[in-house]
């Protein structure tokens, strides 16, 4: 088992940033691939980004369009979400999802449902 647990989210202004963190607990997070999900209000589950095993690659939505960034510190058995000029659309609670992917370099993109372990999320709000 692993767990999740998100933190970081909050209330921020439109083209603020926020840094959100996942931090991993229970076996060894370095065996897994990292994602960043998002769900809205009326909207599905939406995939953000993803980070392989190792940190070397990371994949991103189209809607990013090189705002966000994904890293990792497996030291720490964490993985971060930089966000930078968020908009008030992209107001959702955001979650952190483990999968073992294919290889040390995997970076998906994944579907919801393959995702093997999930955070319980963290809000973020953006104000316009």
């Amino acid at each position: 088992q692993v767990q999740l647990v998100e933190s970081g989210g909050g209330l921020v202004q439109a083209g603020g940033s926020l840094r959100l963190s996942c931090a991993a607990s229970g076996r060894t997070f370095r065996a897994y691939a990292a994602g960043w999900f998002r769900h809205a209000p009326g909207r599905e589950r939406e995939f953000v980004g993803s980070i392989s095993r190792n940190g070397d690659s990371a994949y991103y939505g189209d809607f990013v369009k090189g705002r966000f960034t994904a890293s990792r510190d497996n030291a720490k058995n964490t993985v971060y979400l930089q966000m930078d000029s968020l908009k008030p659309e992209e107001t959702a609670v955001y979650y952190c999802a483990a999968v073992n992917g294919n290889s040390e370099y995997d970076v998906g993109p994944w579907a919801p449902y393959e995702m093997t372990y999930w955070g319980k999320g963290t809000l973020v709000t953006v104000s316009s």
